[in-house]
């Protein structure tokens, strides 16, 4: 197995400007948060115009979208890998623009959840492309900084979508979040059209075949590297979402101050995104490993100093907003890090590899999340103890991952 922190052959590099598909991956991965992190501050008005009276169930707002997201991965792999990554990423943000609208239509809360479910699938697309995207130009520590880099512009999206979804709400109500959701997918569509060109080589096209997919499971799920960290993923995900489903409750219940809900948020965001910087700028000379078993380890201690705060009644609305930004810039640190190392050896299999892994690590975050989300009893230690018991289990996982050698460059 090679190490992901040896030097690599040179793979193309990115098939536009350097800046441009940078900024086109983050835009493709930002769809996703996007339809999550903009219908925060509208919960309590959906569940209020759709007669949904339990705040928790408002929730499955978020979740069902994070579900759809997290199955069609197994779905939309096998198809970059056949037909190309822009073929695909075209057919699925259309698909997304048109789930989107029906959202904004949806007379029912039944029919809202199936609508979000049909936008998280199409948008998975966004994710498993762009990782295939990536990987088809770069590997190694030049995959993990442009992921990083990728990560910091999306960032900007966590912390202006609450905000967007307040000042949509100033002039409309919910529903029109999601037409600027649609819009927004629009617009994307027509800059993947106009100026992305395929870069999944003709030859290296894999057919549609049953033992050939599998095979593809099999070896992403068999190779240590790979399924190592993307156990990692998937632990730190699940406490990432039990976090997106307990915020908006936390600022309106515990903290009793609602209109710093886009604050808050856009705090934690920001200190993701300064994280990611950090990373881009620091990896190529410290290498994944040092990077992110290090960040994992901070997120634990973060996670139960801010515990133990918790639990002595001593988490107060400043102190939860630091500590909580200071998990999260962790937990950007360790992500960037764990998709680079866990594609390490998955380039002929890129988009395979990356649906399997991105099937694990947000169904299983999305189930790990909702459990979280659903302990929510009016304070903050469900949602601040599932940051520590993820942290802990992750760091198990790198260690048995690494044979018990962590930080080695």
């Amino acid at each position: 197995m090679q190490d992901p922190d040896t030097p690599t052959p040179a793979l193309p590099g990115a098939p536009i400007g350097f800046v441009e598909f940078v900024a086109l991956v983050a835009s493709l991965m930002a769809l996703g948060a996007l339809g999550t992190d903009a219908m925060l501050p509208a919960l309590p008005a959906i569940g209020e115009a759709l007669g949904v009276a339990d705040a928790n169930s408002r929730q499955f707002v978020v979740s069902a979208f994070l579900g759809g997201f997290g199955l069609a991965h197994l779905i939309h792999g096998p198809l970059v890998d056949r037909y190309g990554r822009r073929r695909v990423l075209l057919w699925a943000i259309a698909g997304y623009v048109v789930a989107s609208a029906a959202a904004a239509v949806a007379g029912s809360f039944t029919l809202l959840i199936a609508a979000r479910l049909a936008a998280g699938a199409s948008v998975a697309a966004t994710r498993i492309g762009t990782i295939a995207l990536v990987r088809d130009c770069y590997q190694g520590r030049a995959m993990a900084r442009v992921m990083s880099i990728a990560f910091m512009v999306f960032m900007v999206v966590p912390i202006l979508a609450p905000s967007v979804g307040q000042l949509v709400l100033l002039f409309g109500d919910w529903r029109a979040i999601f037409w600027v959701m649609a819009g927004s997918a629009g617009a994307l569509l027509i800059w993947v059209a106009v100026r992305l060109p395929e870069t999944l080589r003709p030859e290296a096209a894999l057919p549609i075949a049953p033992a050939r997919i599998v095979a593809g499971w099999r070896r992403t799920v068999t190779d240590r590297a790979s399924l190592g960290y993307t156990a990692a993923a998937t632990l730190l995900t699940g406490a990432l979402y039990g976090y997106l489903n307990s915020i908006q409750q936390i600022m309106f219940d515990v903290y009793r101050h609602p209109q710093l809900l886009a604050a808050v948020f856009a705090g934690t965001a920001a200190t993701m995104a300064g994280a990611n910087l950090l990373n881009a700028r620091f990896v190529m000379r410290l290498g994944t490993r040092r990077i992110a078993h290090g960040a994992v380890v901070a997120l634990i201690a973060l996670a139960a100093l801010h515990l133990v705060l918790a639990e002595a009644g001593l988490d107060r609305l400043a102190v939860f907003a630091v500590l909580q930004a200071l998990t999260m810039a962790c937990f950007g640190l360790a992500a960037s890090n764990f998709s680079a190392m866990a594609m390490e050896n998955m380039g002929a299999i890129a988009g395979t590899a990356s649906s399997v892994q991105g099937f694990m690590s947000i169904t299983m975050g999305v189930l790990i999340g909702a459990v979280i989300g659903q302990a929510f009893d009016g304070t903050t230690v469900p949602m601040i103890a599932g940051f520590l018991v993820a942290g802990v289990l992750a760091l198990a996982a790198i260690a048995v991952t690494e044979r018990g050698r962590l930080f080695r460059s």
